[in-house]
């Protein structure tokens, strides 16, 4: 895969990367994740099972490598695959996240799976876990799921400190969600720390279920942010798993425009995405190598306006979808 700049930085990025929710914990909200794993969550085979990803991903040209304090331990994973494939540091971009704490106690069923704080003393502690798991690889620290009830970005100590960091060499970067996406965006794009603009990524949901934050993300990519696509396959709601009946319809329809352009529904829904002229890096979230394999065809699927039309019409009410995925099952 060709290499592009992640926005205005110097950070060089794959097209499609690799986000590592589904591979760092036993549990995740992902359509089928359970037999993903094989039900097998010992550390040491999910760990071993994380790592044939990778390995197949860098195989494939994948540079990009997302992950976060609360995906369980898929920061050690990345961090022992890092150093024992001795990838070169200046040859891949990390990028992970902090403000959730990992609470399920790799269990796949918990009361709770991360509690969301973004104060300073979290900071400050992440930092330090990511630095240890990550040996040095961390190209891009974002704040995760940044909200307005959070009020991260009013937080005056919580800018410094992530202006320090930057200062040191760290690109900082944003993820959202939520049917607000749009509105925080802009919020976040007006961020500066003594007159120069924090964030210098945003990692956001878009894909054909939920296109509402395109304009807001083609506006922060006008302005010099690395704009980092998530949930491009909405959970596994926009692949075959998704056996709704109300799905059918528009599961038929993307067979049929997947078969025109001999490639797989799950690979057409990826390059749904990467067609956006704003989209730097859209994330793969497989969780098997067969997966990743079929996701990677995206980047050689011949879209076309008829597609682009086509596919229009599966776009939900931003409210609908978010309503949606909160009721998805943790397995």
């Amino acid at each position: 895969m060709n290499r592009r700049s992640l926005g205005s930085t110097s950070l060089l990025v794959s097209p499609l990367g690799l986000g590592l929710a589904a591979l760092g914990r036993p549990g995740y909200i992902n359509l089928g994740h359970a037999n993903d794993l094989k039900q097998d969550y010992s550390v040491e085979a999910m760990q071993r099972h994380a790592h044939d990803v990778l390995d197949e991903a860098w195989r494939l040209g994948v540079a990009y490598f997302d992950a976060a304090r609360s995906y369980g331990r898929a920061e050690p994973f990345l961090g022992a695959w890092l150093e024992s494939r001795r990838v070169p540091r200046e040859d891949v971009v990390v990028g992970s996240k902090w403000g959730y704490t990992y609470t399920a106690g790799w269990q796949v069923e918990a009361e709770k799976h991360e509690v969301k704080e973004h104060s300073l003393p979290v900071l400050r502690r992440q930092w330090g876990e990511t630095q240890a798991n990550l040996n040095g690889y961390l190209r891009l620290y974002q704040i995760h799921s940044a909200t307005f009830d959070s009020g991260v970005l009013d937080n005056t100590e919580v800018l410094a400190e992530l202006a320090r960091l930057k200062g040191q060499g760290i690109a900082i970067g944003l993820t959202l969600s939520g049917a607000n996406q749009a509105e925080l965006l802009d919020k976040a794009l007006g961020v500066t720390v003594d007159g120069t603009r924090l964030f210098d990524t945003v990692q956001a949901t878009w894909n054909l279920l939920e296109p509402s934050a395109g304009s807001a993300l083609a506006a922060a990519h006008t302005a010099g942010m690395g704009v980092i696509v998530k949930e491009a396959l909405a959970n596994g709601r926009l692949t075959p798993r998704n056996d709704q009946p109300e799905f059918a319809a528009k599961l038929a329809l993307l067979r049929r425009e997947a078969e025109r352009l001999e490639t797989t529904v799950d690979a057409l829904a990826l390059a749904a995405a990467l067609a956006q002229p704003w989209a730097d890096v859209v994330l793969s979230g497989a969780a098997t190598v067969d997966q990743l394999r079929s996701n990677v065809q995206a980047v050689t699927v011949r879209w076309d306006d008829e597609v682009a039309v086509q596919l229009g019409t599966l776009a939900e009410a931003p409210e609908v979808y978010w309503e949606t995925r909160s009721r998805l099952a943790w397995n």
